[in-house]
């Protein structure tokens, strides 16, 4: 599923072939990903709407609309957003096709169907639970010991919680937990200072250095381009089971939390 960093890097991608276009058309092949309105309203409401402007918060792509109502992206485990010329050759996964006025189209394609899209009065009817935003300046190590406080959670599946922070999937709680150095069986709870400014720090490194990188490639997540990301390439430990850890040497291994792979080095994450 594409995390933070991925959604981060295909919003940028977005900006500079939307901002200020304007829908003129939608047609879907599967009903289903228009989660809210019914997808009659939703034709009817985004026909005529000039995009001002494009952001994220989460997992989730917002894409504003002039006159104050936006439309939300999901994407979910395999879904993709492009914006080609009308001419392009569509894929088989491509169910939904949002025409512009100066003639290319935003294409969803969705391989495995689970991919939403939104189109809301006010942001927070779809993202109002989500937990803070890991990268800005107001998630600070206080803010982190408040939102750990009062919680006996194991830390992996606490970290993929999107109401505790949002954004962070299974590549970079893997990452986030070896740069702190902390096993992600460890409960929350146990947690000392020293433990939750190396967290707090490991976190945000490891998303920047996501965005940095465009993204992880490692199923099916590629740029709006096509293009692959190169967070793959430079993953400490994730889906890198048995081999040896950068650090110590130690072969990565693998166990399963809350029904996702877990990956660590037994020695740096003791």
């Amino acid at each position: 599923m594409p995390e933070l960093p991925e959604v981060e890097t295909v919003v940028r991608a977005l900006r500079q072939p939307l901002v200020g276009r304007t829908f003129t058309e939608v047609r879907t092949y599967w009903p289903r990903r228009i989660g809210r309105p019914g997808l009659p309203e939703f034709k009817r409401w985004l026909h005529g709407q000039t995009v001002s402007a494009i952001g994220r918060r989460g997992k989730y792509i917002l894409i504003h609309l002039a006159d104050g109502d936006t439309l939300i992206v999901h994407l979910r485990m395999s879904g993709h957003l492009a914006v080609t010329p009308p001419d392009a050759e569509r894929d088989k996964h491509t169910h939904t096709i949002l025409r512009l006025d100066d003639g290319r189209e935003l294409r969803f394609r969705d391989q495995r169907k689970f991919g939403r899209m939104y189109l809301v009065a006010d942001p927070e009817e779809i993202v109002g639970k989500l937990g803070p935003e890991p990268l800005l300046a107001s998630f600070t190590v206080d803010l982190l010991t408040e939102r750990l406080q009062g919680r006996k959670r194991t830390l992996k599946p606490l970290l993929l919680d999107q109401s505790f922070v949002a954004g962070i999937g299974n590549i970079y709680a893997d990452e986030a937990l070896f740069y702190a150095g902390l096993h992600p069986e460890r409960k929350s709870d146990t947690l000392t200072p020293a433990d939750i400014h190396r967290l707090h720090a490991a976190i945000r490194k490891v998303l920047a250095l996501g965005i940095a990188r465009e993204g992880a490639s490692i199923d099916l997540y590629t740029k709006p381009d096509g293009s692959k990301g190169e967070m793959q390439n430079a993953v400490a430990v994730f889906r890198r089971t048995g081999q040896s850890c950068y650090t110590c040497g130690q072969p990565i291994q693998r166990i399963v939390l809350g029904g996702r792979s877990t990956h660590f080095c037994a020695r740096c994450q003791h």
